[in-house]
């Protein structure tokens, strides 16, 4: 399995990106210094497909095929493609605060201590539906983690297609995310035209 070792900051310093979309409260004191050249066309596009993969934590293959069946789903395939990146679980446990970063969720999720509908799962890729309900599992809820998580990610707020009780560590798919409420700030249209070339 591939794993995405690239150092955060230095990586949301290249691609001109908010360290607090991946859940990190640090910034980087260095400055980007970028030589006096104009980007391209083509480079514009690429940043903005790099910087969803980044946020998402989605590698190359998988993001095409996100993209290849956004496309084939009905609407804007720029919209599409946001909705199936934000219905992935391990995105829908950071949202929730289960965990305090986007790279925490995966692991948490990995580590078969989230369940859907009372079932473990442990596919971080793994697309949500209305009506799921999203928990810890009880015995973990109890673990330092958890108790640290709940400390850090607790006053971080909940977006509105998802509800949630804090109390039991449980969260339910309201409705699905329209594009309008995903706060990421990528330019899907500039993915959509790169991948239509």
């Amino acid at each position: 399995m591939a794993v995405n070792r690239t150092p955060v900051l230095k990586r949301c310093r290249s691609l001109d990106l908010d360290p607090t979309f991946l859940g990190y409260d640090k910034r980087s004191k260095r400055q980007l210094i970028r030589s006096g050249r104009k980007m391209s066309e083509y480079g514009l596009q690429l940043r903005e497909k790099q910087k969803a993969k980044f946020i998402y934590g989605v590698l190359e293959k998988p993001f095409r095929n996100y993209y290849k069946r956004a496309d084939r789903m009905k609407g804007p395939s720029g919209e599409n493609l946001m909705v199936l990146l934000e219905r992935r679980l391990d995105n829908v446990v950071f949202r929730l605060g289960f965990a305090r970063t986007r790279r925490e969720a995966r692991q948490v999720v990995l580590h078969k201590f989230i369940t859907v509908n009372g079932k473990t799962v442990n596919i971080p890729s793994y697309q949500i539906r209305v009506g799921d309900e999203i928990a810890v599992k009880e015995d973990a809820q109890s673990t330092q983690r958890f108790k640290d998580i709940a400390e850090t990610a607790g006053g971080r707020l909940v977006p509105e297609w998802l509800d949630i009780d804090k109390e039991n560590w449980k969260g339910q798919v309201r409705e699905f995310p329209s594009r309008e409420v995903i706060d990421v700030p990528v330019n899907e249209t500039l993915i959509v035209e790169l991948y239509s070339k």
